[in-house]
């Protein structure tokens, strides 16, 4: 199991939208050159981020806001709008465990309150961490010209 690397990316474009947002109009194009991929990636997880109320956007090259102050986006947040997961679920359970295998028609059973459990607790503390947290850490790191 493994948060793909989107949810890291739009950690990184927020820092970047905020850290850069009195120098120049942040830009697609901007963004990809810093998290070093390709401005169509970009482009999608703005829309994302943007569809869960975090960014705003100006079409053509007017760049990348962020629309609401840091300390009420949470990391939780910035999961949710990127993330797919199927119905809220972290864990993708294999889809035909054999019902005729002891171990099988129990796994669900098994485990799944546990992994709910494993979940609740991601979730907990990615909501008590917001981009004001991470902002405070990155001014600390990070020195722009």
């Amino acid at each position: 199991m493994q948060i793909s690397s989107r949810f890291t990316i739009a950690v990184h474009i927020l820092v970047c939208i905020e850290t850069l947002k009195d120098s120049s109009k942040v830009t697609s194009d901007i963004l990809a050159s810093s998290v070093n991929t390709n401005p169509v990636v970009i482009r999608r997880l703005l829309q994302q981020l943007k569809s869960a109320g975090i960014i705003g956007v100006v079409r053509g090259s007017g760049g990348a806001y962020i629309d609401k102050p840091l300390d009420e986006i949470s990391l939780f947040d910035i999961y949710s709008a990127v993330e797919c997961v199927d119905n809220g679920g972290l864990f993708h359970f294999h889809e035909n465990p054999n019902p005729e295998c002891p171990i099988g028609k129990n796994i669900h059973s098994i485990l799944d309150e546990r992994l709910n459990t494993i979940q609740t607790a991601m979730e907990t503390e990615m909501k008590a961490v917001t981009v004001q947290d991470i902002m405070n850490d990155a001014d600390k790191l990070i020195k722009l010209t």
